[in-house]
């Protein structure tokens, strides 16, 4: 079956880096477009950024400059390198895939962040 696991949150300082991981299996990896949300407590989940299959990306205005998403086909593993952390950041952090050929989406049980000041 499907499953997306992230790895790699945890209690950072406003400035910091933390860098966030996204492993697949049941899927064919290249075949998906990939993407990070995030979720804070009372709010509605965002999409943070994405990788597509053909390696384009896009980023939400908040995080452009400061966050970078790539992928490793190979390891069938997605990532989220996040700089310049501030606590506005502070939230679950999910992965997504989208499989093209059957138009579904699939998620993790997502990761926390916390980004103290």
């Amino acid at each position: 079956q499907v499953q997306l696991v992230e790895s790699g949150g945890g209690l950072v300082q406003a400035g910091g880096s933390l860098r966030l991981s996204c492993a697949a299996s049941g899927i064919i990896f290249n075949m998906a477009h990939m993407t990070w949300h995030r979720q804070a407590p009372g709010k509605e989940r965002e999409l943070v950024a994405e990788v597509r299959i053909g390696g384009s990306t896009h980023y939400s205005d908040s995080v452009k400059g400061r966050f970078m998403i790539s992928r490793d086909n190979a390891k069938n593993t997605v990532y989220l390198q996040m700089n310049s952390l501030k606590p506005e950041d502070t939230a679950v952090y999910y992965c997504n895939a989208f499989l093209a050929t059957s138009a579904s989406n699939y998620w993790g049980q997502g990761t926390q962040v916390t980004v103290s000041s």
